[in-house]
């Protein structure tokens, strides 16, 4: 009896997501028309995508933007034009409590009859380098960017979110679960993750749900992470570091990256449809992972094998 015990559980469990699945195919979605939704790092990439759709699809959209005069920008208001006043651009640098705060008074007054729906943290930054290249000011601002930037915009918003019991969109990604060449990205990621999930549970009492993203190699459908420069590195090494490495070495690195980059999807779009269903399907997911079949075998060995086996992986890998 106790031998047929795991069985039954797996069996179990697949009888309950084969009814999630049947519930999710038959429930209607949401409306957008009267709800609102800001999105963070609009300028570009996942967030320019998100912006335009949603505004097409009814949403009352807020778009946050670093340079509220760059092109990314003046393209969102150039949309904004024909939609009746269902786009705004506005400058939000999610680092400084006063963007944040103006934003936030900004959606309060013009909030559409149905309230604030979503919140969609969007905004981070990418570099890379080995974890010795890097300075601490450099650690500092990646910090502020993708992991409290995110928490601030989230505590300022909570308030409305629990009001109309909306969702909240995280932008993760699998290197959230192993790093090649970017620790400093990967880093924040994975504490988004641990804050998410938390929250997540906090929510649940007040009908909010938090949903994270995770994007696999989608380099060339953003402009977070351009080409790395060899040169570049090298002279922003400490004396200490050049005495380590050399620049064989750093340049070996940055083409080995590079390739990376160059691989990257195109087709951002289907990031942004896993970020559309996270706000409107009636039973959104907890994650959304948006990546090659090789990608999500990486993120499965490194959950379900002994650290010395992903460590081997990535390691043969780099050799490479």
């Amino acid at each position: 009896m106790w031998a047929a015990a795991p069985l039954l559980l797996l069996l179990f469990l697949l009888f309950l997501l084969l009814l999630l699945l049947l519930w999710r195919r038959g429930a209607v979605p949401l409306e957008p028309a009267g709800r609102a939704v800001l999105i963070t790092g609009c300028d570009s990439g996942f967030g320019h995508l998100l912006a335009l759709r949603l505004h097409r699809l009814g949403f009352t959209v807020f778009a946050g933007c670093l340079c509220p005069g760059g092109e990314g920008a003046r393209r969102l208001q150039r949309e904004a034009a024909a939609g009746a006043g269902r786009l705004r651009v506005l400058q939000l640098d999610v680092t400084r409590a006063r963007d944040v705060l103006a934003a936030k008074e900004l959606v309060l007054s013009h909030l559409p009859e149905r309230g604030f729906w979503g919140l969609v943290n969007n905004a981070g930054i990418s570099t890379f380098g080995e974890t010795g290249w890097l300075s601490m000011e450099k650690y500092e601002k990646f910090a502020d960017v993708n992991l409290l930037g995110s928490i601030r915009t989230t505590l300022a918003f909570l308030p409305l979110l629990r009001k109309y019991k909306g969702r909240i969109v995280f932008m993760s990604s699998i290197i959230a679960y192993f790093t090649l060449g970017n620790g400093i990205y990967s880093m924040t990621k994975a504490a988004i993750e641990k804050f998410c999930d938390a929250l997540r549970l906090e929510m649940k009492k007040f009908g909010v749900r938090v949903c994270i993203i995770q994007p696999g190699n989608y380099a060339r459908s953003t402009k977070i992470q351009p080409p790395v420069s060899a040169e570049e590195i090298w002279n922003e090494l400490s004396e200490e570091e050049k005495t380590v490495y050399n620049k064989e070495y750093v340049q070996e690195r940055a083409d080995f990256f590079n390739s990376i980059l160059s691989e990257g999807s195109a087709n951002g779009h289907e990031v942004v449809d896993a970020m559309v269903d996270a706000l409107m399907s009636p039973a959104p997911k907890a994650r959304y992972m948006v990546a090659k079949l090789k990608e999500k075998a990486l993120v499965f060995v490194c959950a379900l094998f002994p650290t010395v086996v992903m460590d081997s992986v990535l390691s043969y890998a780099l050799s490479k």
